[in-house]
Parts: structure tokens; sequence; C-alpha cells
């Protein structure tokens, strides 16, 4: 398959902190401040960035709350959940499966997959906005919590049949090129990594909550299949003009180890980065 254009520089218009090229200059371990066991650039346990580069890893602020239910045979140092935890400490929590809250409607949360039931960000908003007669400003985020599954997508597939999170409102993110250097096999390339999915649903939140018309071509892959490798080179590079790269850092991890293996391999001898996208 052809190496979409979009690969040559996929971060190009995204706004990320230029302080994860510091990275590659840490050739040590060091001991986390809080568990005191060896890691590099962060403790993937306790979520702290290692001291040397602690001032250097930027904060993001998320407008609500973000669960992170992790399956357990989920390898903590390959899972990017961690980043997101990391970078955005105050908003995220990370539960790893089958321990994980029993939520309820008062809890106000969305789960981020792809259920036959599942709308898309801007239609859930509008639902949720004529369904709550309190609501009287468009300012106002209809719920308080989102939830992702950090595993793969058959163990995904089972966390979902869990009765305590099944109840869930569904959402289903638009399709977008991953970037993610792990292989997954039978999973087409718009299967994101968990740091990728996040930072996907905050954008669409933005532009939702802007009530911005955006024309990024978000018809179904399926549905569409031939203009696929053209519609998602365009989502992936396009930049929305109501987003002004809020929440691009939560990339900052990611676009470093990105850059780390491309160092390392070259990119069309990655066999993620060959997978079909459908």
């Amino acid at each position: 398959m052809e190496t979409l254009s979009c690969d040559d520089s996929p971060f190009e218009n995204f706004i990320i902190s230029d302080k994860w090229k510091l990275l590659h200059s840490l050739d040590n371990r060091s001991h986390c401040s809080k568990c005191m066991k060896s890691r590099k650039y962060f403790c993937y346990t306790c979520y702290l960035p290692v001291s040397e580069i602690q001032d250097q890893v930027p904060y993001v602020k998320l407008p609500l709350k973000v669960d992170i239910i992790k399956h357990c045979r989920e390898i903590d140092g390959k899972s990017t959940a961690a980043h997101a935890a990391v970078i955005a400490p105050n908003d995220v929590t990370i539960y790893t499966y089958p321990r994980i809250p029993n939520y309820t409607p008062d809890d106000k949360a969305v789960l981020i997959f792809p259920s036959k039931e599942a709308t898309t960000v801007e239609e859930l908003i509008l639902q949720m906005k004529s369904a709550d007669s309190e609501s009287d400003g468009h300012e106002d985020i209809p719920f308080l919590k989102v939830v992702f599954i950090d595993s793969t997508w058959n163990q995904c597939k089972g966390i979902y049949k869990d009765s305590r999170i099944k109840s869930l409102p569904c959402v289903v993110l638009k399709s977008r090129i991953t970037q993610f250097w792990r292989h997954q096999k039978g999973s087409p390339r718009w299967h994101l990594a968990t740091i990728e999915a996040i930072h996907q649903f905050f954008v669409e939140l933005n532009i939702a909550m802007t009530e911005c018309e955006v024309e990024t071509g978000s018809e179904d892959l399926k549905k569409d299949a031939e203009d696929t490798g053209k519609q998602l080179e365009q989502e992936t590079n396009q930049r929305p003009h109501c987003y002004n790269g809020e929440y691009d850092n939560l990339l900052f991890f990611f676009r470093f180890m990105y850059d780390k293996i491309h160092t390392l391999y070259d990119h069309d001898t990655l066999r993620s980065y060959k997978r079909p996208l459908e």
C-alpha cells in the first residue's frame, strides 16, 4: 500500500510544545520520586515525570473528567494511557479492569465506543441539551465525564459487555489515521491509540461546543471506501478554524516517541503503517 502523504509530517499542524525534543538528551534512567522505581521519561504507575524533565512537561487542563479503563493485560510501559495521566493529572484517572467504578446516571458520563447506538459528539450534545431542561446556555457541556477503554479491540468488546458501563451513552469519533507504531493484528489504521482518541475527542468537543461548521469530510469510511485515503489525510492535517490547539499538548510524549521510533526504524518497514484503511 502506498504511504499517505500525511505520514510525511503528521504533526505539522499541531501546536505541541517543542520541549519534547529535550527528551532525546535523556540517556539514563532515574528513580520515580514517589515509588522509587527505575523509570525513563515518566513513571507509568505513579504518572509522574522523572525529575530531570518535570519542568519541561506541559500541563493540560481539561474541561471535564476522563476515566480510562485499562485491560489488565495491557503492558503499563507500552500503553499511551499514562501519557494523559501525566500531562493532565488533575482530570485523568486510570482504572485496571475489572476494578472499575459502577457508573450511574448521576455521573453524567459517556463512553467512547462504536456501538450500534453510538452517536457523534455533536449529535450527543444536541440530544443531551434537549433532554436537560435545566441547561440554559450553549456554553455548558451536558456531561461531566468521558470514559475510554485502553485495550486491544477484542478485549475492548469484552469490557463493553460489563453491566457497569454498558448503560453509558456511547460516542463514536470521526475517522482519523493513527500514527501509533505498535502493530495490532486485524485492526485498520483508523483504530487510534488511547492518547490519540482522547485528543480527538476534545478537539471534536471544542468544535461542537463552539458550534462551528467544519467541512472535514467525516462520512463513514466504509460507505465511501474509494476516497478513504484522501479523506483521512484531510481530517488529520486540516485544523478547524475554531480550534486553536488547546489540547494538542496531550500528544507531547506521543510526539517524542513517534520521533524516537522513526529515528531507529524506517517508516515504510513498520507493520503498523502498512495496515489497511478499512
